[in-house]
């Protein structure tokens, strides 16, 4: 006998890790609102994102290069992604994360409230970003802007705004590519080779290129500020981690930050929609069926992880934060490696990292993850 559906489930405004901690205890699959069957277990989870056949990436009206696509198609692609993510292709970007991290920690004012997410996360994100794209220091503003515009809209559920936002972001992009399409272009940065990029015997398209690189930044930036705020706010709570961070390997911090977003993963969720009819979770699920795969359950669930503990080591295996199978994030090492580099340098920086006396972390709520503010004070 199956567990039974409650109708109806919705989020909004709540907490996901409270939530979806409620929800797992007695089911291992919700409806929503939007009429998605949520999944909330590991097992689940895995099992979906691993059958690429009866699971399809196509789930968006909008084109999502490569997330959104299967097959033949989604390799094609892939390859050219995965080229400018490679080991090989981000190691150059290192002293340049360095630096602007190094920057970052030079101006933030000492002993003042500052906001970990919007203050360092954000600011932090935008400008390695725009290192690695070759965009022009001039944006920052702009697409600092943008990332609180977007958020806001995210969280309100408003599709016209959310609309709105998106296409303000396809402007950016297009400012930006359209002078390195032009064939004189002497411009040689990460978006100049990118518009040069051939795919079956043509050039990427223009819709191609902003689909690439909005995943590639408009994901990415938000992202990125929201780990910040976990990772910082979990340091406040224990404040010992900061000497035993300073002198830890980089694998070992890597490592230490990977357990940190398991635990609060603000890498909500993937959807998926069906291509035949299907039994997941003990449910008939017909084809064409909106699937939602709720990373932020699947990282927290106590059929894998036992009583969560922290433990780096022993749950590296399972984590999800990164997603798996072929669709797995293509950003997993640049991320990594930026959140690494960010906090290593923010140690170096300052002796002690203090939550702020009279203000409280605030929680993201549904449909984002992690925190929108964590107040803090750097001495």
């Amino acid at each position: 006998m199956t567990d039974h559906i409650p109708d109806d489930i919705s989020p909004a405004g709540r907490d996901l890790r409270e939530y979806t901690d409620e929800l797992r205890q007695k089911h291992a699959i919700v409806k929503n609102i939007s009429d998605e069957w949520v999944l909330l277990k590991h097992t689940d989870i895995v099992t979906v994102a691993m059958d690429h056949e009866r699971f399809s990436n196509a789930v968006s009206n909008y084109l999502q290069i490569p997330n959104g696509l299967d097959g033949e198609k989604h390799t094609h692609y892939r390859k050219i992604i995965d080229r400018y993510l490679s080991r090989e292709a981000l190691v150059p970007y290192i002293p340049v994360f360095n630096q602007v991290a190094i920057q970052l920690m030079k101006e933030l004012p000492k002993g003042k409230v500052l906001d970990a997410v919007n203050d360092i996360g954000a600011v932090f994100a935008v400008r390695a970003q725009c290192q690695w794209l070759g965009w022009p220091n001039e944006l920052e503003p702009l697409l600092l802007e943008w990332m609180a515009d977007n958020h806001a809209a995210t969280r309100s559920g408003n599709k016209e705004e959310m609309r709105n936002i998106a296409r303000r972001f396809d402007e950016i992009i297009l400012s930006i590519i359209r002078p390195r399409q032009v064939l004189t272009s002497k411009l040689n940065d990460v978006t100049a080779r990118l518009c040069r990029e051939t795919v079956y015997g043509r050039l990427l398209t223009e819709a191609e290129l902003i689909s690439i690189l909005r995943n590639w930044t408009g994901g990415d930036l938000g992202s990125i500020a929201l780990c910040v705020g976990v990772i910082v706010q979990h340091i406040t709570k224990h404040p010992k981690l900061i000497e035993q961070l300073r002198v830890a390997e980089d694998g070992e911090v890597e490592a230490f930050i990977d357990e940190v977003l398991r635990n609060d993963d603000p890498f909500v969720s993937n959807r998926r929609i069906t291509t035949c009819p299907v039994k997941v979770a003990g449910h008939d699920i017909p084809s064409g069926a909106k699937i939602k795969l709720n990373w932020t359950s699947a990282n927290r669930d106590e059929s894998m992880f036992g009583e969560n503990r922290f433990n780096p080591e022993e749950n590296k295996p399972n984590n999800l934060i990164y997603g798996i199978g072929k669709h797995a994030c293509p950003g997993r090492l640049l991320a990594t490696w930026e959140l690494r580099i960010m906090l290593q340098v923010m140690l170096s920086s300052v002796q002690t990292i203090k939550p702020a006396s009279n203000q409280h972390a605030e929680r993201e709520v549904a449909p984002l993850g992690g925190f929108n503010r964590v107040p803090i004070i750097l001495s």
